[in-house]
């Protein structure tokens, strides 16, 4: 199974929509994750027209949104995935996103723009990055799951040359 995993996309106030490199990622995911930040449901409505199951939850920024929940935890392929936006600052994030999902094998997150992949004992920490909003990164990013027997390997892609991004 091949997961898309988008954060902080926020179309259309940082982008119209997604750059091609995105959009090509996406029509071949099997499913896709979005850690908030959203914006709006026309933008969903995109996500959801590519892949079956579309799972958000909601950001600081999805004001019109108040239907995605806070946070998701789910099951795929014998993993334990949860799901929130904001984590909080890194220093002591491992230790409470573990508190916060005891159960959880990977948690992905979004808010801070910057791409993390981060082992921490069983758990994986995962931030996609933003494929809108680089920041101070060299490129615009999302993420790839690949999820089979139990077992998940991730990527962060970028999805914009830094030369693109201005």
């Amino acid at each position: 199974m091949m997961i898309a995993v988008l954060a902080d996309t926020h179309v259309p106030k940082r982008a119209k929509t997604l750059p091609a490199r995105a959009w090509d990622i996406l029509r071949q995911a099997d499913a896709i994750i979005h850690a908030g930040d959203v914006l709006n449901e026309q933008f969903l409505d995109e996500l959801r027209m590519l892949a079956i199951p579309l799972h958000a939850v909601r950001g600081n920024n999805d004001i019109t949104l108040r239907h995605l929940p806070e946070t998701l935890e789910l099951g795929l392929e014998g993993v334990r995935v949860a799901v929130i936006h904001d984590s909080g600052a890194k220093k002591g994030r491992a230790e409470r996103m573990t508190k916060r999902f005891p159960n959880a094998d990977l948690i992905i997150f979004g808010h801070s723009h910057i791409p993390v992949n981060e082992r921490h004992g069983a758990v994986l920490l995962f931030n996609p990055g933003s494929p809108t909003d680089r920041r101070r990164q060299p490129s615009c990013t999302m993420g790839l799951l690949h999820i089979s027997a139990g077992h998940v390997q991730v990527e962060i892609i970028p999805v914009t040359d830094a030369a693109s991004t201005g």
